[in-house]
């Protein structure tokens, strides 16, 4: 067998056996395939794509390209959700001790963000002491004992994903719904838990721009579960505004505590209700109204906040209010340049802005700056006069102000007219 075969087979769109794939993952992990021979089967996949045989393959190569987490000492109510990502994406911050109050048992990882913010990891790393790296035995204690735990992925966990992701990243093979695919399920499967919730994102602000690639991502993401005996389900959800007030690592979870305390953006409340009930009911096999009553309920009566706080301190987070993660130096008004209804907040000029300003990376080597960020006062279909605060900028070094300014300025469009009001889940798939 040679990998020249293999390229050639799939540059013709034929489909690749079980025994190419394999020999392909395992040869560029071995360092026999190059990386320009992978750069070239990775083209070939976005160009032909792959059968349903393929993606299984492909995945389960992945898969066995390292090691996999056992759950099985938690019982069968393990849980687990991903996001394919997004502007102001703080859902797992909220929707884990949702979960977790009741009864079921979200023992996750989770991992840094590249791109316009940070990831939940990143996130959770803006509380002062709070470890995001445990060993094996600990990770299942505290996930047994409070029911939520997360943690840095693991480098032993799917290493074929790492190594095929960086090269994606600069061979422009990121959007090939394969490979994303199996990215994501991979990880997710390898990781253990028995029922999966995906919230697919569409939009400017996220890898699907229109809601058909969405749809085609979730129901491949759903047959790569099933086929591997997990429970899953898929939100298709709006991400052409930004999710929330707050872009921003701190400020996210500043955010994320709003909700908890019932007193949350009303948009970013539904989407988490609507994500821990699939969870819920997914994980106890109970009717989707029933979790949806049982979610409400943990927020109304305080548990699902007690949750987070047991949680952050179960994990050696040093916490006393939440004020205390508005932390920026500077904290610069952002002022309505226009008088009328905001029409149009663009997620990805806003995810720039925020980045702009240290709240995201460029590169993997970049360091983030946890306390900066953008809180918006103002959001979509909201009227406003020409010197209104619209946002507050935080911000710690002052040179960087302008190039975010100038990022928000053409993030924001007005209309003198009530714009339509946008959907934020477009669909339910199972």
């Amino acid at each position: 067998m040679r990998i020249f075969d293999i390229i050639s087979k799939k540059r013709h769109g034929k489909a690749l056996s079980r025994e190419e794939i394999f020999f392909s993952i395992n040869g560029y992990l071995d360092g026999t395939v190059a990386d320009y021979q992978m750069s070239s089967l990775l083209m070939a996949i976005c160009i032909n794509s792959m059968n349903d045989e393929e993606i299984f393959n492909l995945t389960d190569a992945m898969i066995k390209s390292g090691d996999s987490m056992d759950l099985s000492s938690l019982g069968s109510l393990t849980v687990d959700k991903h996001s394919t990502g997004g502007v102001g994406d703080k859902t797992t911050l909220i929707v884990s001790p949702i979960v977790a109050s009741l009864g079921c048992i979200v023992a996750k990882m989770s991992g840094r963000g590249l791109g316009f913010t940070g990831g939940t990891i990143d996130k959770l790393e803006s509380i002062d002491g709070f470890k995001t790296e445990l060993s094996i035995d600990e990770f299942l204690k505290q996930s047994k004992e409070i029911g939520a735990c997360v943690i840095s992925q693991s480098g032993k966990i799917v290493p074929a994903d790492k190594k095929l992701y960086a090269l994606r990243d600069v061979s422009a093979t990121i959007d090939s719904i394969p490979l994303i695919a199996s990215s994501i399920m991979s990880k997710k499967i390898a990781s253990g838990a028995k029922s999966i919730v995906l919230d697919v994102k569409v939009g400017s602000g996220a890898f699907m721009k229109t809601t058909d690639d969405a749809l085609e991502l979730a129901n491949t993401m759903i047959k790569l579960g099933k086929a591997f005996d997990r429970n899953v389900c898929a939100l298709i959800t709006n991400m052409d505004i930004p999710l929330g007030f707050c872009v921003g690592n701190s400020l996210e979870l500043y955010e994320a505590i709003q909700v908890l305390k019932g007193e949350g953006d009303l948009r970013l409340t539904e989407l988490c209700t609507s994500i821990a009930s699939q969870m819920v009911a997914c994980c106890l096999n109970i009717p989707e109204k029933k979790a949806l009553n049982l979610v409400k309920d943990s927020i109304s009566n305080g548990s699902a906040l007690n949750k987070l706080y047991e949680w952050i301190f179960a994990q050696g987070g040093k916490f006393t209010k939440e004020e205390d993660l508005l932390s920026a130096k500077h904290k610069i008004d952002y002022l309505s340049k226009n008088s009328g209804y905001i029409s149009k907040i663009d997620a990805e000029g806003v995810g720039i802005s925020a980045m702009l300003l240290g709240a995201g990376r460029i590169k993997k080597t970049d360091k983030i700056d946890h306390s900066v960020g953008l809180f918006f006062k103002k959001t979509y279909g909201d009227f406003v006069s020409k010197g209104e605060k619209i946002a507050t900028i935080y911000i710690n070094d002052l040179s960087l102000l302008d190039a975010s300014i100038k990022a928000l300025d053409n993030s924001i469009f007005f209309s003198k007219d009530l714009p339509s009001t946008q959907s934020l889940i477009f669909n339910i798939i199972k």
